[in-house]
């Protein structure tokens, strides 16, 4: 399985966002090369008006379940609606070095 673009698809597909982002992490993690084990999501989505942050979360696992139960170990969502996201200046969050390992540091 090519993990970015079934999350790219699964998430295009059900949640038709107005912003996806799926980066590949798993370099800046003490992993094999090629394990595609570690991503970040950022997706902007009418989908989640009204929704708590941990419904938006479990709505994201969902969808992408069969990658979470193969390669991937790690996931770092972030969700916002269309109004959350013009408030944040359209920027997204830089993720935190790995405590585990980093092969960065």
């Amino acid at each position: 399985m090519q993990v970015k673009p079934f999350i790219e698809q699964q998430l295009t597909d059900e949640l038709a966002p107005q912003y996806l982002e799926v980066l590949d992490e798993s370099y800046m993690h003490n992993v094999p090369d090629g394990a595609q084990s570690h991503f970040k999501v950022t997706v902007v989505s009418e989908a989640f008006e009204g929704l708590r942050l941990i419904a938006r979360h479990r709505q994201v696992n969902a969808l992408v379940a069969e990658a979470l139960a193969g390669p991937v170990h790690a996931l770092a969502l972030h969700t916002y609606t269309p109004a959350e996201w013009q408030k944040r200046n359209q920027t997204s969050v830089d993720s935190p070095a790995c405590l585990g390992g980093s092969k960065l540091g």
